[in-house]
C-alpha cells in the first residue's frame, strides 16, 4: 500500500465482509453553493459498521466490484466552503450530521427529514447510488449538516454528538416529562446516552437494564441511575416483577428500548404501566415475536425511532455543553486510520464503548 502521505484523498473502502482497503480517492468537489469540505479529524465506530465488516451490509449490501467507503459517526475542521455559506468558515471546528434529505418531499416539508426516501446518508450502499462515508480524508457536506462545537469540546468528543443526537431523538419521541420513572433497556452507547438525556429531561428516576454486570456497573459510574442485572434463571414475567419490585412500582411510565434484542423488547412492554409509552430504538433481527396482547390490554402509546430530526444535534450539543454527563467516558480506544479494521475488531468482541479512529495524519 503507497503511504497516506503520497494520497490525495486517503479512505477505508470495505468491499465485502472482513475485505476491506485504503485506497485512493478524488477530493470531494463543492457542487452546490452551500456545500462545504470538511477535513475529517476523527470516526467513531457503531454497532453498524460491524454489522457491515461481519456480512458487508445490513438490508443492502456493498457491490463488491465497486466497494464503499465507510463511517459515520465523525467529527473535522472546515477545509473549504462553497461561495453561499455563511455560518462557517475555513478552519471552524464541526461536528457532523452525516446524511442529506432531498428537502422537497412531503416528509421534508413536514419536518420529518430523518423519513425521507432520497436521504442520502453517509456510507449507505445503493441503489439509486452508493453514498460514501467519512472514513477518508476529505468529505463532503451541506453547510447546515455541519454543527460548529463550542470551544471546550474536543473534536474526539464532538464524534459522540452523533449517538446523542439518537438519544435525543429518543427522548423526544417518548416525550420524557419531570417526574417520570423511565426505564432503558440496553446499556450500550445508545442506552447509556437515553438514560443521560432522560434525567436531563426530569426524569424522577432512571433505571438501565442489561444481561453484563459489567456494563451495568459502568452505567452507574457514568449518570445518576438505578440498575437491573437481567436475571437468565427466569423468565419474561420472573423478570419484570423482580424488576418493577426493586422499583417499588406497578409498572413504569416510559420504556425506551436500546439494544434491539427479542428478549429485551418482550420484558420492556411487560414492565411499561397501563397507558404507559414504549420507544423501539434499538435495531435487531428484521423479524421478531411481539407480546402484542400485553401492548393492546395496556393500550401503550408505542413509537419507532431512526436516526435524529430537526432540532436534535442542536439540543445534543446544547445538553452535552452543561455537561450534566461526561462523555469522555465512553471512549474507550483511539486507534490510527491504518488501523481501521482493529477498532472495527474492537467493537465486535464487545470491548470498551466507543472506540474511535483518528483520521489521517499531515
Amino acid at each position: 500500500m503507497p503511504s497516506l502521505s503520497s494520497m490525495q484523498n486517503p479512505s477505508v473502502i470495505l468491499y465485502g465482509p472482513e475485505k476491506a482497503e485504503i485506497e485512493d480517492r478524488p477530493i470531494p468537489e463543492i457542487s452546490d453553493g452551500h456545500d462545504v469540505i470538511v477535513r475529517i479529524r476523527f470516526v467513531g465506530v457503531c454497532g453498524s459498521d460491524v454489522h457491515f465488516w461481519n456480512h458487508g451490509g445490513i438490508v443492502k449490501h456493498v457491490d463488491p466490484s465497486v466497494g464503499l467507503t465507510m463511517g459515520h459517526e465523525a467529527s473535522g475542521t472546515i477545509h473549504a466552503i462553497g461561495p453561499l455559506v455563511t455560518s462557517l468558515s475555513v478552519g471552524d471546528r464541526v461536528a457532523l450530521e452525516p446524511g442529506t434529505p432531498c428537502r422537497y418531499c412531503i416528509q421534508c416539508k413536514s419536518g420529518f427529514y430523518n423519513l425521507c426516501k432520497g436521504m442520502r446518508f453517509a456510507a449507505a450502499p445503493g441503489p439509486p447510488v452508493d453514498t460514501q462515508g467519512t472514513l477518508s480524508k476529505f468529505f463532503r457536506i451541506a453547510e447546515d449538516f455541519a454543527y460548529k462545537i463550542p470551544d471546550w469540546m474536543s473534536l474526539e468528543e464532538a464524534v459522540l454528538v452523533e449517538p446523542t443526537g439518537v438519544a435525543v431523538h429518543a427522548v423526544r419521541l417518548a416525550e420524557v416529562k419531570a417526574g417520570e420513572v423511565v426505564v432503558v433497556m440496553g446499556s450500550g452507547t445508545i442506552g447509556l446516552l437515553v438514560a443521560a438525556v432522560a434525567r436531563a429531561f426530569g426524569a424522577y428516576r432512571v433505571l438501565l437494564v442489561d444481561i453484563l454486570e459489567k456494563k451495568l456497573a459502568f452505567a452507574e459510574g457514568f449518570v445518576e441511575c438505578e440498575t437491573y442485572l437481567s436475571d437468565a434463571d427466569l423468565d419474561v414475567k420472573g423478570n419484570g416483577e423482580k424488576l418493577l419490585k426493586q422499583l417499588g412500582v406497578d409498572g413504569v411510565d416510559t420504556v425506551i428500548e436500546c439494544s434491539g434484542a427479542a428478549a429485551s423488547v418482550d420484558l420492556g412492554i411487560h414492565v411499561a404501566r397501563e397507558g404507559g409509552k414504549y420507544v423501539q430504538t434499538g435495531m435487531g433481527r428484521p423479524r421478531i415475536e411481539f407480546p402484542i396482547g400485553v401492548m393492546a390490554e395496556k393500550e401503550l402509546t408505542v413509537k419507532g425511532c431512526f436516526r435524529y430530526n430537526a432540532g436534535d444535534y442542536e439540543l445534543a450539543i446544547k445538553l452535552m455543553s452543561r455537561k450534566l454527563f461526561d462523555v469522555k467516558k465512553l471512549i474507550s480506544s483511539t486507534s490510527s486510520f491504518e488501523n481501521t479494521t482493529v477498532a472495527w475488531e474492537k467493537t465486535k468482541s464487545g470491548q470498551g464503548i466507543k472506540n474511535l479512529i483518528q483520521g489521517v495524519q499531515d
